[in-house]
């Protein structure tokens, strides 16, 4: 008897890693490796930005910060996808491919992006939150900046 199989898809790392540097936050690269709980964490976000919308000011509120989890993710997994060497990618994601994954400097290029535009954005985030937090607890109540004296 002769069993027919399915030909496994081979992934690309770096196409994995641009996945989670741009799209992170809706767990894109989650889907492309065929991760378990892919759902979960595009659900998660979409259900974060519709919970925006219900506040006055749609990007200060907590809904909208909790994004800052799922974003942090992408860029980690971003530079773990493109630092990491080809063979693990190979062999946590690509197992019966037939391929081998072959990177250069395309995946230093990714991890360069990550860290520029993760690292932006993280720390933006992190401003933010410690910004909404601070007013919630009244502990920037009647703080105005003052001009420097020419």
């Amino acid at each position: 008897m002769k069993q027919f199989t399915t030909p496994v898809r081979h992934r690309s790392k770096v196409a994995a890693a641009w996945l989670a540097c741009l799209l992170g936050v809706f767990g894109a690269h989650w889907w492309y490796v065929g991760r378990r709980g892919a759902v979960l964490v595009t659900a998660f976000s979409v259900l974060m930005l519709v919970l925006a919308q219900f506040y006055p000011v749609w990007w200060d509120n907590p809904a909208f910060l909790m994004l800052i989890v799922p974003i942090t993710d992408g860029f980690i997994e971003a530079l773990i996808f493109a630092l990491k060497p080809d063979e693990w990618f190979d062999s946590k994601y690509n197992l019966g491919s037939g391929s081998v994954t072959r990177t250069g400097w395309n995946a230093v290029i990714v991890a360069i992006v990550t860290t520029f535009v993760g690292g932006t954005v993280i720390m933006f985030g992190i401003a933010m939150i410690v910004v909404y937090v601070y007013t919630a607890m009244g502990w920037l109540d009647g703080y105005v900046l003052q001009p420097l004296p020419h």
